[in-house]
Order: C-alpha cells, then structure tokens, then sequence
C-alpha cells in the first residue's frame, strides 16, 4: 500500500481521533507554539467522559481550556515547565509540576519513567516520500511521540518543514487531522528596550569573543543583546531555541558557524519561538538542524563547542552566588528549563563565558538578597556560577571565596541596597 494510501486511510476529524483517549491515559502534548490546538479542543469537549487523564508538557502556548478548573477530575495536566496559562492551576493544586533538566525531560519518555499511551502531535504535510516533519517544535517531542503507544497528528499546511532529526513516516502515524491555520506568534524585541535591559545587553556583548558559539534564549536581554553583535566575527549557534533576532545577524554575515567545533556552518537548536517570518525562514532551510533536546541540551555535547556562551536570567541570587530561576519563595513560577544544561555545559567548554543576567531591582525589592526566600528553588548551584550580570556591571564569581562573591555581588547591586546588603553580609560573616 501507498503511503498516499495510508494517509487517506487515517484521516479523521478531532473528535474521531481523541476517541483513542482512554481514562487513565497519560497524553503527552506537543507545545511551546507548537501546541496541536484542534484536538486538544476535541478533547476538551469530550473531558466529561473521561477520568484521570494525566497531559505531560513542558511550555504551551494558547488556550488554557484544559487546565480549567472544570476539568478536575477528567484532565489533569503534569508540567515540567510551568507557563502562563498553567501557572495558577500549578499553584492552586489544581495541576502538577515535575522538577526535571531541559535535557532529560524527553528521557522521561522515553525510559518510561512516564510511559505515553497517546501523543498529540503537530506536523507539516508530508513530502514526496511520505515524510512529516515535527516542524517548529522537534527537541522536547520527537522522543516522546516515538515512546508513545498510539500517535494523534494534527497535519498543518501552515506548519514549516524544517530540517535534521525531524521526520516521521506517514506509517508511524496512527490518526491524521488535517489542519489548515496560522501558528501562534510571539514577538521578541517589540519597542524601545528600557534602558536597564540595554546597559545589561551591553556589558554582555561585551563578554561575547569572536567565533564564539551561542545559546540564544528569549526575552528582552537575549534580544537586545543580539543588536551589538555586529562587530563580532563568525559567531555561531548551538541553543535549545531561538528567536527572530538570529535572522539578521545571518544575513549581516555574523552568524557564520564556520569556527563552530561541532556542526561546523549550521544552526543547532531544538525549537523555535518568534513570528511568521522565523516560521518561513526556518522553512526548507538546510542552515538550520533541528535536534532532540537530549543531545541539544546535553552539557557534554554543549561542552564540545569552543568559546561557549551560555546566557540565562534569574528571578534573584543570594551573596553566596545561588541562582533561584524557578519560584518565588515558595511559589512555583516557571522551571529549571535549559539554564543548569547550558551554564555547565559552557564551564566545561574551552573559553566558554556562562552568564546569569538579572536586572538589579524589580520594583521596590534587591534581586541581590543575602539569602534566597525560604523555599526558593536552586536551579544554579553556587558551585556552578561564573558572571553575573546586571545594569551596573559584571562580577565573575567563579573560583572566588565567599567575602569575595559577597563584596563583588554588592558592588553591581542597585544603589538602593548595597549599605543594606553590606551591613547583613557582615551579619552573617561574609565580610
């Protein structure tokens, strides 16, 4: 049989195909801007049907509909990355939160430490030889659609056919949705970067060598950040995502990855997160590899590229150098994502430059803190830390004493609170 056939032969609609779902299934969920939307509305509508439905994902982008709190007792979702449209489920119990590495979290899956019993997937239409490619989104669900017993597939004319260890066969496909709608956006760098954000980029650039390799993250200083790289020199990426702001450094000749130690003269990265014009650029391109997240994120891989950077933000950092990233306090707030992979991988890296970068303040509170809030989670370990960015400078922490962190912490705090911070190291025999 064809695979033209076999394509024909399971198409269905949304409500068709999440008749597969059992109760007691665990789903796992395709996400970031990824997110399969038709059949996960299918399977909303069919919630009340079902009991203990467990949905495993990292990042989603959309509708919050299944986490709603009529769905308790039907759906319940299990986040390894907590998002917006999560977080409030997560933190009134009504969802759960599993602690994990960017890059083990495919490994869950496919070790069956969480074995699947249904993927949703999101794909682009096949090619000529019966090809889908898992499109935007390959690192966090190749592996664990493989793992699954059965694969749901919403197939997406509008979804990019990009390139590397990105393929499944029309055959390993057990029910195809053909979809036909515009991927969800996400704009990075809109309007004037504040002025906090462009001092912060700076000192960063600044860090940045020629020929370096680079994780690109997203937000507002990865994205200002990338406005004054143009004086460098074949730079390269090696990332678990990157964003629009890659594009015109490419074309401005910067982005060359021919000094790259790996994957010499391409992008590696695990997904993408910006707007239709990354989408169409991502598109056919053989620049670009699209990897699991296991090997992307792997810090013994990432280690193998030399000059290294590694470029990662946190919620606050105690005077002994402890990253929190994932909680305020107590509350749990977003994860451990791929920070810990990428700061370790580019200690080990020759010439490799992990930064933490956080504004000084937010609001009327020292993101510099004696200690972290009871509770806070560690996601850097002070054994790990290097330089640690913020408007008013840089402080390598790297290989120094505790007074010496404490003292140089200080020195790149907001005004506001360095006499405050100096008189509770004292307090607490740091200087």
């Amino acid at each position: 049989m064809s695979w033209q056939d076999q394509y024909q032969q399971k198409v269905c609609t949304p409500a068709e195909a999440v008749k597969a779902v059992k109760s007691g299934d665990r789903i796992f969920l395709t996400g970031n801007c990824s997110v399969p939307s038709q059949i996960l509305a299918a399977l909303v509508d069919r919630a009340q049907e079902l009991k203990d439905v467990e949905i495993d994902q990292a990042l989603t982008v959309g509708s919050a509909d299944y986490v709603a709190p009529e769905m308790e007792g039907h759906l319940r979702v299990n986040t390894m990355f907590i998002s917006h449209n999560t977080r409030k489920a997560v933190q009134e119990g009504r969802a759960d939160f599993t602690p994990v590495l960017l890059s083990e979290f495919p490994l869950l899956f496919k070790n069956k430490v969480l074995p699947v019993n249904v993927a949703f997937v999101h794909l682009s239409p096949p090619d000529a030889h019966g090809y889908c490619s898992f499109g935007v989104e390959v690192g966090l669900s190749k592996s664990p659609a493989e793992s699954a017993e059965i694969i749901i597939a919403e197939v997406n004319e509008q979804m990019p056919r990009t390139l590397g260890d990105t393929f499944i066969h029309v055959s390993n496909i057990d029910y195809i949705v053909p979809v036909d709608y515009k991927l969800p956006e996400l704009a990075m760098g809109e309007g004037k970067p504040s002025e906090k954000v462009e001092k912060i980029a700076k000192y960063i650039a600044d860090l940045i060598p020629d020929e370096a390799t680079m994780q690109m993250g997203i937000g507002a200083v990865p994205d200002a950040v990338l406005k004054y790289l143009y004086d460098k020199k074949d730079l390269g990426i090696h990332t678990e995502l990157f964003s629009d702001g890659v594009i015109d450094l490419v074309e401005a000749g910067v982005i060359t990855n021919a000094k790259k130690t790996i994957h010499p003269g391409k992008i590696i990265a695990g997904f993408v997160l910006g707007t239709k014009r990354l989408y169409e650029w991502v598109h056919n391109n053989p620049l670009i590899e699209f990897l699991r997240t296991e090997y992307v994120n792997d810090p013994f891989i990432i280690s193998q590229n030399h000059r290294m950077v590694a470029i990662n933000s946190a919620i606050e950092i105690d005077l002994t150098g402890q990253i929190c990233a994932d909680s305020i306090g107590t509350k749990l707030y977003s994860g451990v994502g791929g920070q810990l992979d990428f700061i370790y991988g580019a200690s080990r890296s020759k010439g490799g430059v992990p930064i933490i970068a956080l504004p000084s303040k937010a609001k009327d509170f020292s993101r510099i803190v004696p200690t972290l809030k009871t509770g806070a989670g560690v996601v850097t370990t002070r054994n790990h830390v290097h330089y640690i960015v913020t408007e008013f400078g840089v402080a390598n922490l790297y290989g120094k004493t505790i007074h010496e962190r404490a003292q140089a912490l200080i020195n790149i705090a907001h005004p506001d609170f360095k006499e405050e911070l100096t008189e509770q190291a004292r307090e607490l025999n740091y200087i």
